[in-house]
């Protein structure tokens, strides 16, 4: 076979090995946070973690605090999206119910809340932190509140529910929060079962 006749193979674009290189990083770094805690998080760190070269990590995150910045954008956004798009798959009657609770616990029982939490605990010593990821916190917050409104009462006539959603919401974040230092799963789905026949029967009444 000649030269002229050898298949080409196409060279990746630049600008997709680039983006691909940037996901990496990201997602290295929520992982990092998540399993190693927010020491782990540096850009030498989560390069390694990667696999990419420091020098690639510091072309895309020159600082720790772009890398962390980014990585926190990505777990809002993903926090997000996960609870928006849970709306859309919604069984009928008390499995609506259910599925619910069960969705925003899942939620913050994630990695993605993992991560986030080592960003919060960070934060609580560090103003310029604390003023960056507020606002990416909030929308996610309403993003999963309006998520858990939408299971519970898909109608959107019962006035009790924004309570009932706003205390499903919190639970689900002290069960994350527990889970974090052990494996609380049997415990945490005695509580879920729990809550769950609790507001059942409240927004049957």
């Amino acid at each position: 076979m000649t030269s002229h006749a050898r298949a080409v193979v196409p060279r990746e674009p630049q600008q997709e090995r680039s983006r691909l290189t940037r996901e990496r990083l990201l997602d290295a770094t929520i992982d990092a946070l998540a399993r190693d805690g927010w020491a782990a998080a540096t850009v030498a760190a989560v390069a390694e973690r990667a696999g990419v070269s420091r020098g690639a990590a510091q072309h895309h995150f020159p600082t720790r605090e772009a890398l962390i910045t980014a990585a926190l954008e990505k777990i809002f956004d993903d926090m997000t999206a996960a609870a928006s798009a849970a709306v859309a798959r919604l069984p009928k009657g008390d499995a609506r119910v259910a599925a619910g609770i069960n969705r925003a616990v899942d939620i913050y029982t994630g990695t993605a809340f993992k991560a986030a939490l080592q960003v919060w605990a960070a934060a609580a010593s560090d103003s310029a932190l604390r003023e960056l990821i507020l606002p990416m916190e909030n929308k996610f917050a309403h993003a999963a509140h309006r998520m858990t409104v939408a299971m519970l009462d898909p109608d959107g006539t019962d006035p009790r529910v924004h309570r009932i959603a706003q205390v499903t919401l919190d639970l689900a974040r002290g069960l994350g929060l527990a889970d974090t230092l052990s494996d609380d799963s049997a415990r945490r789905a005695q509580v879920v079962a729990a809550w769950t026949e609790m507001a059942s029967d409240a927004l049957r009444q």
